[in-house]
């Protein structure tokens, strides 16, 4: 009796034990998460990306004899406080942020996956021109680029060279695409050592197209960890601002010649011609096409007017309307730009009645 007794006495201070255990340990993970998120702004690593401390990457980026005399005057009369947070934050010193990215400049590189067939849906863009030149542009020119190499422990970062946009020209379909993708990015995963120092977190892909949006959701692995290029950042697909890229949808080649600063010439106020396949669009057609200062077509210009009307009108104009349409990208602002008028982004449209 009294042995059963002392056994469950025991078991119950075995117990009461393991939680204290449990808690002590809970509280002390608690306490390490919130000191390192507190200082992780002033934790100084030594990668070419992070803020480096100031005076070693000035002595790394401008010799002896190049540094201005009165840097350390400067440097003497800032108190330990400011000086601090010239350090800790190069988004708000444009001095710490051009020495930073003077380093960038020198030392960054990027690594590309040699993996897969250049004839099927990697290595290689379906083509470079259309309005998804944007993605072939850039498959083709970050092999030419400085920031390549070919040692992937001098990496930075590393490019997972798969093409959605080349499996929809030859008919996959997305649950196809979906395989595609992530049996190449698991191979490259089990064959090289990158993905999982990182958890994937330096590596990242192209796709302008939406169908590469599309198939790729359907690998969360690849989606939530690495960083997307993407021309469609918006946040019904998926889009993470503090990790993922908006890459400018560039319409390929443009039809007519660069435009110029020729005011005299630009009669219209403002320009836009397009589908109504968005809420903003219906509004804006439905507010604007009447107004004699603007030229509104809430339609496509049909061809049968005349050769290339469309990108005629942008060289009478002095601002090109971009609306927001079933995505948030548009290639206008790029031939806004190229025709020599102000790109006018319209996402958000607040409308205000009053009785």
């Amino acid at each position: 009796m009294l042995a059963g007794k002392a056994a469950a006495a025991a078991a119950t201070t075995s117990f009461c034990s393991l939680q204290a255990s449990l808690l002590t340990l809970a509280i002390l993970t608690l306490l390490s998460f919130t000191y390192f998120s507190l200082n992780s702004s002033s934790i100084l690593r030594p990668h070419p990306l992070s803020p480096l401390n100031h005076h070693h990457l000035l002595s790394a980026t401008i010799p002896e004899d190049h540094v201005p005399t009165t840097t350390t005057t400067t440097t003497t009369t800032v108190d330990d406080d400011d000086h601090h947070h010239q350090l800790s934050d190069i988004y708000h010193s444009p001095k710490v942020f051009g020495l930073n990215f003077a380093d960038m400049e020198a030392n960054f590189k990027v690594y590309i996956y040699p993996d897969g067939d250049p004839n099927t849906f990697y290595q290689t863009p379906r083509k470079l021109t259309g309005k998804y030149a944007s993605e072939g542009y850039f498959f083709q020119n970050i092999r030419e680029s400085r920031f390549r190499t070919l040692d992937p422990d001098q990496a930075h970062l590393f490019f997972i060279p798969i093409s959605c946009h080349k499996m929809r020209g030859k008919g996959t379909s997305y649950e196809n695409m979906t395989i595609i993708v992530q049996n190449y990015v698991e191979s490259l995963i089990s064959k090289y050592p990158y993905w999982n120092r990182t958890l994937g977190a330096d590596h990242f892909f192209v796709t302008c197209h939406d169908v590469g949006v599309r198939a790729t959701e359907g690998f969360p692995l690849l989606v939530k960890n690495s960083i997307r290029v993407v021309c469609s950042p918006s946040y019904d697909v998926g889009f993470i601002p503090h990790k993922d890229v908006a890459l400018p949808q560039v319409l390929q080649p443009f039809a007519l010649p660069a435009g110029g600063n020729d005011l005299e010439n630009r009669t219209k106020l403002g320009f836009w011609a397009g589908h109504r396949n968005s809420k903003i669009r219906v509004i804006l057609a439905r507010v604007w096409e009447n107004d004699t200062e603007l030229d509104i077509s809430n339609n496509r210009i049909n061809r049968a007017i005349g050769p290339l009307v469309y990108q005629k009108r942008f060289y009478s104009t002095k601002f090109c309307i971009c609306p927001g349409g079933s995505q948030v990208n548009s290639a206008r602002i790029a031939d806004s730009i190229h025709y020599g008028c102000v790109p006018g982004k319209i996402s958000v449209l607040l409308v205000c009645s009053y009785d």
